[in-house]
């Protein structure tokens, strides 16, 4: 079962990955930063000299995006092959699965990695929560129902 699930887990990272990165340069050049800064922001997460390795730590932060992506969509899968109702109403799921994503990396994993940051601004709170579940949470439910929907026998 695992192999079976590994090409669509992949899909789903890719759009959902590529979806939220092209969002995030799009905010950062509209905020009047460097995307390339972003990213290398991305990679001190795991790897806290990363800030000042140039365009390696910019190529470091897209690669490390894309493996939490990665570790998203391979959660939402197990879930969905094992919950029936996540496959079922998969915009629901998915929309919910979006904000879990933001609650997690917004208030678990990047204080504990940073520590706690101020109270960021509302309209980042809602450009984060609209990232979050239109461009990684409904993508990642509507590409886990389509795959496991038509490997179901009861489907």
């Amino acid at each position: 079962m695992a192999r079976s699930l590994a090409r669509p887990i992949l899909v789903a990272t890719l759009i959902a990955g590529t979806l939220d990165i092209i969002a995030a340069v799009g905010l950062t050049l509209y905020n009047g930063r460097d995307p390339a800064d972003m990213l290398r922001g991305v990679a001190s997460g795991p790897l806290p000299g990363a800030s000042g390795w140039g365009e390696a730590g910019a190529a470091l932060g897209l690669l490390v995006h894309f493996a939490l992506m990665g570790i998203m969509a391979a959660v939402f899968f197990a879930a969905a092959a094992r919950l029936p109702s996540l496959r079922a109403q998969p915009v629901r799921w998915g929309l919910l699965y979006g904000l879990a994503t933001y609650v997690v990396m917004n208030l678990i994993v990047l204080p504990l990695r940073f520590g706690a940051p101020l109270p960021p601004p509302t309209r980042a709170i809602l450009t984060q929560l609209f990232c979050h579940i239109v461009l990684v949470g409904i993508p990642i439910a509507l590409i886990a129902a389509r795959h496991l929907r038509s490997r179901s026998p009861f489907a």
